[in-house]
């Protein structure tokens, strides 16, 4: 896989820098190098120790990323959403889970995306979950086809310029019609979940109340930091965990077994195209069921 850039009077001047502007990494950097890719500079491959003119023309390819052996191929279906040649969107449904582990490594969303890239004779086989969801937690899922995209897709991440929201039902009302949770998360010691602590990670989760029922309501979700179960153990902590969220405490006679939790909507500048792109999920019918 083939790209290129033009060097302006405003980028770095050495290949490797300019480079690093562009996504690629020292440790890609060093994969190229050594695992069959190449740097050229107009029509001349180079090794790396180059300095650059305005208006050189760089290009990089990138060695394939071969099939991992460890990790099966499924045919299972996928909700495709969006697919160009470096990103794929799918819209996951509650209870498939995303990576392999040792519960389930034959059927997971990673699985059955190789499987899809396998079919289409790709020559890079190895999806890279960019927006990862629990296993009981529906919508749109962002996956990196290619190690730059993934390299990109985690600098976004980084700087905050790739932007996820989330619908969940909530027990009870009297929330505020908007407002932030700013509590810290840290692994609960004795259990499975995360709790809040002092001692744990800044976190902090904006919703605006969408909906209001007697028992429950519908909230949209921005979340300012990525931690685990985030959503789910900031509701649980201000006294309005998810409906069907066992873990958490959450009501599991009102309708659903599940975390009412479903990412809605995805946004980001395609750093390969420039141009915007946006994505959004209507909620699953589980959900929507509980909210007639």
């Amino acid at each position: 896989m083939k790209f290129s850039w033009k060097v302006t009077n405003h980028d770095p001047k050495t290949l490797k820098k300019f480079l690093n502007t562009k996504g690629i990494s020292h440790r890609m950097y060093k994969t190229i190098k050594t695992g069959g890719g190449y740097f050229a500079v107009g029509r001349h491959k180079v090794d790396g120790a180059v300095n650059l003119q305005d208006g050189d023309q760089v290009q990089v390819s990138l060695p394939p990323e071969a099939s991992d052996p460890n990790v099966a191929v499924s045919d299972g279906p996928l909700n495709i959403i969006y697919e160009d040649d470096n990103w794929l969107v799918v819209n996951k449904q509650a209870g498939l889970t995303v990576v392999p582990g040792p519960a389930n490594r034959t059927d997971t969303l990673v699985n059955r995306v190789k499987g899809r890239l396998v079919q289409e004779g790709a020559e890079n086989l190895v999806p890279h979950i960019i927006t990862r969801l629990d296993r009981f937690t529906s919508g749109i899922v962002l996956i990196a086809k290619h190690r730059l995209a993934n390299s990109l897709a985690n600098e976004m991440l980084a700087d905050k310029t790739l932007h996820k929201r989330y619908q969940a039902v909530v027990s009870g009302d009297g929330l505020p019609d908007h407002d932030l949770i700013d509590k810290p998360i840290a692994k609960d010691p004795d259990g499975y979940g995360q709790i809040i602590s002092a001692d744990g990670k800044p976190a902090q989760t904006e919703y605006t109340v969408m909906r209001r029922l007697k028992d429950r309501t519908l909230v949209d979700v921005i979340l300012h930091t990525g931690r685990t179960h985030q959503i789910r153990v900031h509701f649980a902590s201000i006294g309005h965990p998810l409906l069907g969220d066992e873990l958490y405490h959450g009501p599991m006679n009102l309708g659903i077994n599940r975390q009412a939790l479903h990412a809605s909507k995805l946004d980001f500048e395609d750093p390969f195209s420039n141009r915007g792109l946006s994505f959004q999920s209507q909620l699953p019918q589980d959900i929507s069921a509980i909210l007639d």
